[in-house]
């Protein structure tokens, strides 16, 4: 075999071993990956049930119009459709990790009670206190406790986000 034959040869397989090892690592990282908090999608969601402490619960449908409608208490428009839309948004948040729920006390992890509920379309989310390792905060969806970063934590959508700040 002549010496180029031989280098395009080893070339070959080289290119082949390496894009065996990047499906390999691809297959891995999509079987390990966390997803989102719900399948739900954020554009589809109809309903909002918002529940924070001290406070009763904040109940909001999508009418027809695409526009947010508070239906409980004095039924009207919301003001602030963007508010409505990150809260609907939630749905969508990325996980940094999934455990069972078995693997925590709620109390310590501020779900018992819960710090706010939000309920999406019938799909309940309780959030808990914030991670002592970083801004993210325990988010109780089913059987499981997701970790997600602290900017999907609900807030009323009655206050504005100069006020966060």
């Amino acid at each position: 075999m002549k010496r180029a034959a031989r280098q395009r040869l080893l070339l070959s397989l080289a290119v082949i071993g390496l894009l065996g090892l990047a499906g390999w690592q691809w297959r891995h990282d999509a079987r390990d990956a966390t997803g989102t908090l719900t399948a739900l999608d954020p554009a589809a969601i109809g309903h909002i049930t918002l529940s924070l402490p001290g406070a009763a619960p904040l109940h909001y449908e999508k009418r027809a119009d695409g526009h947010w409608w508070q239906i409980d208490g004095t039924p009207g428009r919301v003001p602030d459709d963007a508010r409505l839309r990150d809260l609907a948004n939630i749905a969508a948040a990325p996980v940094l990790s999934w455990r069972p729920a078995s693997d925590f006390d709620p109390a310590r992890i501020g779900l018992a009670p819960p710090r706010a509920t939000l309920d999406l379309d019938g799909h309940a989310l309780a959030f808990g206190v914030s991670v002592v390792t970083g801004p993210q905060h325990y988010v109780r969806v089913g059987r499981r406790i997701a970790l997600v970063p602290s900017r999907y934590m609900p807030r009323s959508p009655a206050i504005k986000i100069t006020e966060l700040h």
